[in-house]
């Protein structure tokens, strides 16, 4: 089917209207075999986890209330830290996850935290949405266009886009559509493939609106896997990761930035719950000036801090309130004056008449000893001489 056709409601964008929400198309497709990488039961907790700091988050917020959308490859459901997560698909090819990216990235947004496993995901309380657009890492653009409008049609407060495409026209209008109707839109800056030659911006990551995201390893520089060509918002770890896998398992050594935008994904829903009155445009420069600072091109405003997003007191987002107004005291409300003590002032004037007398005795000693000594005690003669 020709991408034209299928996105034949798809608005041009004017200054003067909101983008239309692209056609949804029913799509057949034959059942495709699931065979994804085979993954480990037993894990060790990444230092991207780490790094985040995620328990302390989460005393101030764990994302209850937002809806994330996660535009992959599927999900398996019946992961024990995925379970209750809803699964859409555009492709015809069922919403089940036979590659395994689709599981990966949504894990690391909202996985569920269970005991004696070292692994979480960033925001495990929002309400998780899949919506399967492709059975491999990445799609045809108008299957990607149908699952932005799918995931906006479902109320998703966050979209995760973790693929890179060339622009065209349908997925501008479709992102455009999204970001008016206030989703934040996250997506993967993409990742250098040296047999490809020189990097070329990814899309949608370098549309204007987008948090784009590139990858950090363990030091929080740019990993050279990372495209410093297009524009990038935060980094994010991306090097050497453990995520969820299909069949109930785990995959270690993951790398790109696919999962670095999944762990912004997470962040963002993190924000959108702790200050629900923000728009999109406002959640995105939340997590960009509350980052650990960039250094170098394609890094940005440098890693992405959730703590500091979702606790950080910015000047430009105070609100002047004005003085309220006193509130009448009820008749019982005004304080008492307390009884007169007698008895204290009593003890106390006589202490003060005491230091009084002690004052003028030692004033008058200090004049008749001294005279008393000179007369050896002896009692004074008159002088009657003329």
């Amino acid at each position: 089917m020709v991408i034209g056709r299928m996105l034949a409601a798809v608005s041009l964008l004017t200054a003067a209207t909101v983008p239309a929400a692209p056609a949804v198309a029913s799509a057949a497709a034959a059942p495709e075999k699931c065979a994804p990488e085979r993954g480990t039961v037993s894990i060790a907790e990444s230092w991207g986890q780490k790094r985040l700091n995620l328990p302390e988050v989460w005393r101030l917020t764990k994302g209850v209330g937002v809806t994330v959308a996660v535009l992959d490859s599927g999900l398996d459901t019946t992961h024990p830290q995925l379970r209750g997560a809803r699964a859409e698909d555009v492709t015809g090819t069922g919403p089940r996850d036979c590659y395994g990216h689709g599981t990966a990235v949504a894990g690391i947004i909202a996985a569920v935290p269970r005991d004696r496993v070292l692994f979480s995901g960033v925001a495990p309380a929002v309400k998780l949405v899949s919506v399967k657009y492709t059975a491999e890492r990445s799609g045809e653009v108008g299957m990607l266009v149908q699952a932005v409008a799918k995931a906006v049609e479902l109320g998703a407060g966050v979209i995760n886009v973790s693929t890179q495409a060339a622009d065209q026209p349908d997925l501008s209008n479709a992102i455009a559509y999204a970001l008016s109707k206030d989703v934040v839109v996250v997506a993967a800056a993409g990742n250098v493939n040296k047999d490809d030659g020189s990097p070329l911006p990814a899309y949608p990551a370098s549309y204007p609106g987008v948090l784009s995201v590139g990858s950090a390893g363990p030091d929080g520089r740019r990993a050279d896997s990372s495209n410093a060509i297009t524009p990038v918002t935060v980094l994010a770890p991306g090097t050497d990761l453990t995520t969820p896998w299909p069949f109930q398992v785990y995959m270690e050594k993951q790398e790109g930035t696919s999962f670095a935008a999944a762990y912004v994904s997470g962040v963002a829903a993190l924000v959108r719950s702790r200050y629900p009155e923000l728009s999109q445009a406002e959640v995105v420069r939340r997590i960009a000036l509350t980052a650990d600072g960039g250094s170098g091109t394609g890094t940005g405003k440098g890693m992405v801090n959730p703590l500091q997003a979702v606790s950080a007191i910015l000047s430009s987002e105070a609100v002047a309130l004005a003085p309220p107004e006193p509130t009448p005291l009820a008749a019982d409300a005004i304080r008492q004056a307390p009884p007169e003590d007698t008895r204290s002032i009593s003890v106390a004037t006589w202490i003060a008449l005491l230091s009084l007398a002690a004052v003028i005795l030692i004033a008058l000693g200090s004049v008749t000893i001294p005279a008393g000594r000179r007369r050896r005690w002896q009692p004074g003669t008159l002088d009657n001489r003329s």
